[in-house]
């Protein structure tokens, strides 16, 4: 990591008092304070066990930790802005004291402008402001990177909007759209950050013409051009559920989501050999060995 100065310094993206070289994707730890997590279900539920997994994130590496405090796993309700808020606080303020570069993962502005006062250095919205409508103008003020995910809709009727003719032209389109309303709002060209969302709207078959996610990944480079210019691109596929549908056997129950692991390293090499800017992990150490081995291989192509 380097400190520079500005947004933008020789290429680099700047995150709170760093700024990040190109030269490999960034490794995003995750740290889900939800009953249902990814991770394991209630361990980051309990505040003890929420910060036990902070030490375990910071001292695996992670270049950045995306906090977040609502479920928006396939069929999830809401929580309260208050519930999320409770739940997110003493995580970013444990984070933040430790000169850790955050993320906050929200559709909430109020939830959002808490994290940024507190130090939070990246605004992580999975609705792409859809959510929200006040999201985009506090990121604006705000002056940090914005992360605009690909979204139809909230958790317990998504996979209901996973219809599309080409979905890797289709989530184009509508990043763009969604790129063109935040500029309006003001938020610099230069902050956002493309994630096509996958696992959210999108039909988790393994093959076919309905095989949204594994198209997306294939797609990114197309995903990432709009209007002339080279969006830097989130991926976030760590153990959801389209890895597990691809390992099912035919008419089987889907293995579990902490066996997706490996199956997670894969497409973090898939994803950065193709100039992903960075990925989102439940598990550091061996995406980040990942990402490594990826940056090698396009240093030596041709």
């Amino acid at each position: 990591m380097t400190d520079t100065h500005g947004p933008r310094a020789q290429g680099m993206l700047r995150l709170g008092h760093c700024a990040f070289p190109p030269s490999q994707p960034l490794i995003m730890g995750i740290v889900n304070r939800t009953p249902d997590s990814f991770f394991r279900p209630g361990l980051t539920w309990d505040e003890r066990a929420a910060m036990a997994r902070v030490d375990q994130v910071i001292a695996e590496g992670a270049d950045i930790v995306d906090v977040g405090g609502e479920s928006t796993r396939p069929g999830a309700q809401r929580v309260s802005a208050d519930e999320e808020l409770r739940r997110v606080k003493p995580v970013i303020t444990e984070l933040v004291g430790a000169g850790v570069v955050v993320s906050v993962d929200t559709m909430r502005a109020q939830v959002a402008e808490w994290a940024l006062e507190a130090g939070v250095s990246l605004v992580n919205d999975v609705s792409g402001g859809l959510a929200d409508p006040y999201m985009p103008r506090l990121v604006a003020k705000a002056g940090v990177p914005y992360v605009v995910v690909h979204w139809r809709g909230h958790s317990h009727d998504m996979y209901s909007r996973a219809v599309y003719a080409d979905v890797v032209r289709e989530v184009h389109d509508e990043l763009a759209q969604r790129v063109g309303a935040v500029i309006a709002e003001g938020v610099d060209p230069s902050m956002i950050v493309l994630d096509p969302g996958l696992g959210f709207s999108k039909n988790p078959a393994p093959a076919g013409p309905d095989a949204h996610n594994w198209q997306l990944v294939a797609g990114l480079p197309e995903l990432a051009r709009i209007g002339g210019r080279d969006f830097p691109v989130l991926v976030g596929a760590s153990r959801k559920r389209y890895l597990s549908r691809l390992f099912a056997e035919a008419g089987g129950e889907q293995r579990p989501y902490t066996a997706n692991d490996a199956a997670t390293v894969a497409i973090t090499a898939l994803s950065a050999a193709a100039g992903a800017w960075c990925v989102r992990v439940h598990q550091v150490p061996a995406n980040a060995d990942a990402v490594r081995v990826a940056a090698a291989y396009r240093s030596a192509r041709p």
